[in-house]
């Protein structure tokens, strides 16, 4: 298990150091200028836009900025926002919490439905409900997001007024935050109705971003669990009398899941992509909505340091998950 762990984790390391390289280049590929950005006006002296160019060392060699900047990373060290003047890895920390709820809200609602309903898409092959189950993922999966979030808005918070149309809780509600999780947060506040608040805020965010990986997880999960379904030692576990729900459950589902992990860890990627459009569409104070505003206002350092540190996150999930494959598939240790 070790040398299993070493592997991955060395294909991680050359895989960092190219995403610390894009993530330089983004200050050189992005139009508009840095100097002009940092002073907030236009058409500055051109002495103090020299001084300020090399205070900010982007009159140096390519190579010293890009080495420069990497030992920065590797310090902790993500540079200073040039909107607010704070650090940048500060700014994420603090937003991070509201993605973190929205993001693990969405891949629950999607894994407790997608699951199932794969599995039972499966083994009610050809029926109405296995129709269902494929259309319905199909719309799913082809639906773009930010229509889809209106629609919802339009139908459940507009007409029926069932849910809030954005934010993380209603205003009449304030209290300090300790976990930066507003559903927590708001149920230890002692404010009554807050919970709830948090709560009806935190639907429609939830599904729009938990749609996608709902149709791919029960998409896989139906095309795993057949392939499954049709091995010999499945034949062979009916042929003895078991149950069907323990050849369904015990034998056919654990072999099922690896792949569908595999998925799942992928969908982090999606979910973080998502969020961006997400947030913007619901108001959600998180890193999604902070990288579009930093886009916007052209916030460099801000849109460089987001960029890394998200890659980063994809990144560990998807060696955690590499991991959890080896364990639950020992074969896949031992293969070179």
């Amino acid at each position: 298990m070790l040398r299993f762990l070493l592997t991955r984790v060395s294909l991680v390391i050359p895989t960092f150091f190219g995403v610390v390289f894009l993530a330089f280049l983004l200050i050189h590929l992005v139009p508009g200028d840095p100097v002009e950005v940092r002073v907030g006006e236009r058409g500055i002296d051109p002495v103090r836009h020299a001084k300020l160019l090399h205070e900010m060392g982007l009159d140096r060699p390519l190579s010293t900025q890009f080495f420069d900047y990497a030992g920065q990373v590797l310090r902790g060290d993500l540079g200073l926002s040039l909107v607010t003047h704070r650090p940048v890895l500060d700014e994420f920390l603090t937003l991070f919490p509201a993605t973190f709820e929205l993001a693990f809200c969405a891949m629950i609602f999607a894994t407790i439905l997608g699951l199932p309903a794969g599995v039972l898409a499966a083994v009610r092959r050809g029926s109405i409900f296995d129709h269902v189950v494929m259309g319905a993922s199909l719309t799913g999966y082809s639906m773009p997001i930010f229509w889809w979030g209106l629609l919802l808005i339009l139908t459940f918070s507009v007409n029926l007024h069932w849910t809030p149309v954005s934010g993380r809780i209603a205003l009449d509600y304030f209290f300090d935050p300790v976990t930066g999780l507003m559903t927590v947060d708001s149920l230890f506040s002692d404010q009554e109705g807050a919970f709830r608040s948090a709560l009806s805020h935190l639907i429609l965010p939830t599904v729009v971003l938990g749609t996608i990986p709902l149709a791919v997880i029960a998409r896989m999960t139906r095309s795993s669990m057949l392939e499954v379904l049709g091995e010999d030692y499945i034949r062979t576990a009916r042929a003895k009398g078991l149950p069907g729900w323990r050849v369904i459950s015990i034998h056919a589902l654990r072999n099922a899941l690896i792949p569908v992990v595999t998925v799942i860890g992928l969908q982090v990627g999606t979910l973080m992509g998502g969020a961006i459009l997400t947030e913007t569409i619901f108001s959600w104070p998180g890193i999604g909505k902070w990288l579009v505003e930093s886009i916007n206002r052209r916030d460099y350092p801000a849109l460089q340091g987001g960029v890394l540190l998200i890659a980063t996150l994809v990144m560990t999930v998807n060696l955690l998950i590499d991991l959890l494959y080896g364990l639950l598939d020992p074969r896949i240790r031992h293969r070179r």
